[in-house]
Protein backbone atom coordinates (compact mmCIF):
# COMPACT_ATOMS: atom_id res chain seq x y z
CA UNK A 1 0.00 0.00 0.00
CA UNK A 2 2.99 2.80 0.75
CA UNK A 3 4.43 2.08 -3.03
CA UNK A 4 0.88 3.33 -4.26
CA UNK A 5 0.77 6.21 -1.97
CA UNK A 6 3.88 7.44 -3.40
CA UNK A 7 2.38 7.28 -6.49
CA UNK A 8 -0.29 9.15 -5.71
CA UNK A 9 2.27 11.69 -4.54
CA UNK A 10 3.73 11.73 -8.33
CA UNK A 11 0.26 12.08 -9.35
CA UNK A 12 -0.12 15.42 -7.43
CA UNK A 13 3.49 16.24 -8.80
CA UNK A 14 2.51 15.70 -12.35
CA UNK A 15 -1.06 17.98 -11.22
CA UNK A 16 1.27 20.81 -10.01
CA UNK A 17 2.74 21.24 -13.06
CA UNK A 18 -0.91 21.56 -15.01
CA UNK A 19 -0.18 17.82 -16.01
CA UNK A 20 -2.87 15.15 -15.82
CA UNK A 21 -2.50 13.62 -12.40
CA UNK A 22 -1.17 9.71 -12.86
CA UNK A 23 1.83 8.94 -11.19
CA UNK A 24 4.18 5.81 -10.87
CA UNK A 25 7.05 4.27 -8.59
CA UNK A 26 9.07 1.53 -9.91
CA UNK A 27 9.94 -0.77 -6.72
CA UNK A 28 12.52 -3.81 -6.40
CA UNK A 29 13.64 -5.22 -3.09
CA UNK A 30 10.93 -4.04 -1.39
CA UNK A 31 12.86 0.08 -2.00
CA UNK A 32 11.29 2.62 -4.79
CA UNK A 33 13.97 2.58 -6.94
CA UNK A 34 12.37 5.52 -9.40
CA UNK A 35 9.18 7.66 -9.87
CA UNK A 36 7.43 8.84 -12.66
CA UNK A 37 4.78 11.24 -13.19
CA UNK A 38 2.92 12.65 -16.22
CA UNK A 39 5.33 15.66 -18.12
CA UNK A 40 3.20 15.60 -21.62
CA UNK A 41 2.65 19.29 -20.55
CA UNK A 42 5.84 20.15 -18.91
CA UNK A 43 7.87 19.00 -21.78
CA UNK A 44 5.31 18.82 -24.59
CA UNK A 45 5.86 15.42 -25.41
CA UNK A 46 2.95 13.10 -25.54
CA UNK A 47 5.08 10.09 -24.74
CA UNK A 48 6.04 11.55 -21.32
CA UNK A 49 3.01 9.25 -19.41
CA UNK A 50 4.57 8.66 -15.76
CA UNK A 51 5.10 4.79 -16.35
CA UNK A 52 7.69 5.92 -19.42
CA UNK A 53 9.18 8.83 -17.07
CA UNK A 54 9.68 5.99 -13.85
CA UNK A 55 10.81 3.07 -17.13
CA UNK A 56 13.49 5.79 -17.77
CA UNK A 57 14.82 6.74 -14.29
CA UNK A 58 15.04 3.36 -13.48
CA UNK A 59 16.86 2.52 -16.43
CA UNK A 60 19.31 5.02 -15.68
CA UNK A 61 19.73 4.83 -12.39
CA UNK A 62 20.28 0.45 -12.71
CA UNK A 63 22.33 0.87 -15.64
CA UNK A 64 20.35 -1.45 -17.57
CA UNK A 65 17.60 -2.14 -19.96
CA UNK A 66 15.66 -4.96 -18.27
CA UNK A 67 13.64 -3.91 -15.36
CA UNK A 68 13.62 -8.17 -14.33
CA UNK A 69 12.67 -8.36 -10.65
CA UNK A 70 10.92 -5.07 -10.25
CA UNK A 71 7.14 -4.10 -9.34
CA UNK A 72 5.62 -1.02 -11.10
CA UNK A 73 3.10 0.86 -9.13
CA UNK A 74 0.36 3.46 -11.34
CA UNK A 75 -2.25 5.37 -9.80
CA UNK A 76 -4.14 4.76 -13.78
CA UNK A 77 -4.36 1.53 -15.59
CA UNK A 78 -1.69 1.99 -18.36
CA UNK A 79 -2.71 2.80 -22.22
CA UNK A 80 -1.67 0.82 -24.40
CA UNK A 81 1.64 2.22 -25.09
CA UNK A 82 2.23 2.33 -21.61
CA UNK A 83 1.25 -1.28 -21.09
CA UNK A 84 3.84 -2.22 -24.08
CA UNK A 85 6.71 -0.18 -22.57
CA UNK A 86 5.97 -2.13 -19.24
CA UNK A 87 6.72 -5.53 -21.38
CA UNK A 88 9.62 -4.40 -23.31
CA UNK A 89 11.07 -3.50 -19.76
CA UNK A 90 10.03 -6.98 -18.38
CA UNK A 91 8.60 -5.63 -15.44
CA UNK A 92 7.75 -8.50 -13.22
CA UNK A 93 4.21 -6.83 -11.80
CA UNK A 94 1.98 -4.33 -12.50
CA UNK A 95 -0.28 -2.56 -9.62
CA UNK A 96 -2.87 -0.07 -11.23
CA UNK A 97 -5.36 2.00 -8.72
CA UNK A 98 -8.26 3.29 -11.63
CA UNK A 99 -9.11 2.19 -14.15
CA UNK A 100 -9.36 3.62 -17.53
CA UNK A 101 -12.50 2.59 -19.44
CA UNK A 102 -11.51 5.34 -22.36
CA UNK A 103 -7.74 4.77 -22.62
CA UNK A 104 -6.93 1.84 -21.11
CA UNK A 105 -4.71 -0.52 -22.66
CA UNK A 106 -4.73 -3.75 -19.98
CA UNK A 107 -8.12 -4.37 -18.84
CA UNK A 108 -9.96 -1.93 -21.28
CA UNK A 109 -9.58 -1.14 -24.98
CA UNK A 110 -6.45 -2.56 -26.34
CA UNK A 111 -6.17 -5.22 -23.71
CA UNK A 112 -2.45 -5.61 -24.66
CA UNK A 113 -1.50 -8.80 -23.00
CA UNK A 114 -4.52 -10.80 -24.36
CA UNK A 115 -2.30 -11.58 -27.21
CA UNK A 116 -0.07 -14.76 -26.63
CA UNK A 117 2.23 -13.30 -28.94
CA UNK A 118 3.36 -10.54 -26.75
CA UNK A 119 6.93 -10.94 -25.63
CA UNK A 120 6.84 -10.48 -22.00
CA UNK A 121 3.61 -10.55 -19.68
CA UNK A 122 3.38 -9.28 -16.40
CA UNK A 123 1.05 -10.15 -13.80
CA UNK A 124 -1.15 -7.29 -13.20
CA UNK A 125 -2.88 -6.59 -9.90
CA UNK A 126 -6.04 -4.16 -9.94
CA UNK A 127 -4.89 -2.89 -6.53
CA UNK A 128 -8.15 -1.22 -5.43
CA UNK A 129 -6.97 0.65 -2.07
CA UNK A 130 -6.64 4.38 -3.74
CA UNK A 131 -8.60 3.77 -6.72
CA UNK A 132 -11.06 5.88 -5.70
CA UNK A 133 -8.91 8.73 -4.47
CA UNK A 134 -7.02 8.19 -8.26
CA UNK A 135 -10.27 8.38 -9.89
CA UNK A 136 -11.49 11.46 -8.18
CA UNK A 137 -7.81 13.31 -8.70
CA UNK A 138 -8.48 12.61 -12.34
CA UNK A 139 -12.22 13.91 -12.66
CA UNK A 140 -11.50 17.00 -10.27
CA UNK A 141 -8.53 17.34 -12.72
CA UNK A 142 -10.82 17.34 -15.96
CA UNK A 143 -13.68 19.24 -14.19
CA UNK A 144 -11.38 22.02 -13.48
CA UNK A 145 -9.93 22.32 -16.90
CA UNK A 146 -13.33 22.34 -18.65
CA UNK A 147 -14.03 25.51 -16.45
Amino acid sequence: MIFMKQAINSAIRAQSHDDVPIGAVIVRDNKIIARGENQVQQKQNPTLHAEIVAINRACRKLGVKFLDNCDIYVTLEPCAMCATAISLARIRNIYYAATDEKGGGIAHNARIYDNDRHLWRPNVIHDTTYAKESAKMLRDFFVARRK
